[in-house]
């Protein structure tokens, strides 16, 4: 990738330095095997460490805000205030858009409107990309029943590519999965293992936080007719989108930060796309905060940019800013010793990698 796409040649790597924007599910171990091989098998000169939630919030030019991150497998929730990424409002849910795409095809099996050709999404990688091209095209929350006229494709091994359009049906529900998880994981098709998810529990113990007390809006819609199947739940499995937000908010325990950061809600990732997500959000986010929390307004903000890309653009302009220089790890000392110049803290000191604390809108 580095030569073919960035035309960059071994022997020029100690001419650049790598801004390494990762999500807060990544622990420690897992950040210094980035930067051995970032800075020490790759042979770039120096590298620098920001947390995905800050530089989305940086990406949209926020300061302060509650980055809701939807990405394949995991959905994160990380409140940001003057730029600074807060810890302990950070809350993860084990559940993405793979899972929405699963019910999908969950639910066109139940309508019995899936095509009978062959096709294996849970186990070739073309027919999941269909499915997911599928998702995103169609997939929407609106009230009562949506469907929607599709072509499906099958890329059986060794045969030309077929074709058939098909209506499909109930397209609200697997968005609505966000809301609640359980319609995610039907038996008839099981996530694949996810160990990196239990691997993260100990590194993020003391950080997520639920609060018991919360529930959500009930409501009524198409979705609410589905069958809840049973499945065996681990930690914050069955804590909604709607609830992980709330509770996030919430323990910041201040009551003018909280007030900000129901107003100042945004969606990353490339579900954060979804027709009709920030609506329902707003409305169920409103309903399910408690009555004696004084909270009038709930806004999800619109992005003026593709969610999918925000994190990165973020980390480009953490990467230009550049104000903090002494948060740049050089290769040198990273071979020798591990150890940050001028700072006398070592890398495996919790949250030092993690959390590089800068806010340049006061500079």
């Amino acid at each position: 990738m580095l030569i073919e796409k960035l035309h960059i040649n071994p022997k020029d790597r100690n001419l650049y330095s790598v801004i390494l924007v990762l999500a807060e599910t990544f622990d420690n171990r897992e950040i210094k095997e980035m930067l051995s091989i970032v800075l020490g098998d790759l042979g770039f000169s120096t590298a620098v460490v920001h947390q995905e939630a800050l530089a989305a919030a940086f990406g949209n030019g926020l300061s302060t805000t509650c980055v809701v991150n939807i990405g394949a497998q995991v959905t994160q929730v990380v409140c940001v205030e003057d730029g600074v990424a807060l810890p302990h409002t950070a809350l993860a849910l084990p559940y993405g858009g793979d899972d929405i795409s699963r019910c999908l095809l969950w639910v066109q099996h139940r309508h019995r409107t899936w095509p009978s050709f062959k096709t294996e999404p849970m186990k070739r990688p073309m027919d999941m990309l269909m499915l997911n091209k599928i998702k995103e095209a169609y997939s929407q929350i609106r009230s009562g029943s949506f469907d929607a006229v599709a072509h499906v494709h099958s890329y059986e091994h060794e045969k030309s590519v077929g074709q058939q359009k098909t209506r499909l049906s109930a397209l609200s529900v697997p968005p609505m999965g966000l809301l609640y998880p359980r319609l995610l994981i039907p038996e008839e098709y099981p996530p694949p293992p996810r160990p990196w998810f239990q691997d993260c529990d100990d590194m993020l113990e003391d950080t997520w936080q639920t609060n018991d007390g919360v529930s959500g809006n009930g409501g009524l819609g198409a979705w609410d007719n589905y069958q809840m199947l049973p499945t065996r739940l681990k930690k914050f499995d069955n804590i909604g989108l709607v609830e992980a937000i709330v509770s996030s908010i919430l323990s910041t325990g201040r009551v003018d930060l909280q007030r900000k950061l129901f107003c100042s809600i945004q969606l990353v990732g490339g579900v954060a796309l979804t027709a009709g997500l920030a609506p329902v959000l707003e409305q169920r986010v409103l309903n399910t905060i408690p009555s004696n929390q004084p909270v009038e307004r709930v806004v999800v903000l619109q992005s003026g940019r593709n969610p999918l890309f925000i994190p990165w653009k973020g980390g480009v302009i953490l990467g230009v800013l550049d104000i903090s220089r002494d948060a740049w790890i050089h290769r040198e000392d990273w071979i020798k010793n591990g150890v940050h110049v001028g700072s006398g803290r070592k890398y495996k000191d919790s949250y030092f990698l993690q959390s590089q604390i800068m806010c340049y809108y006061n500079a």
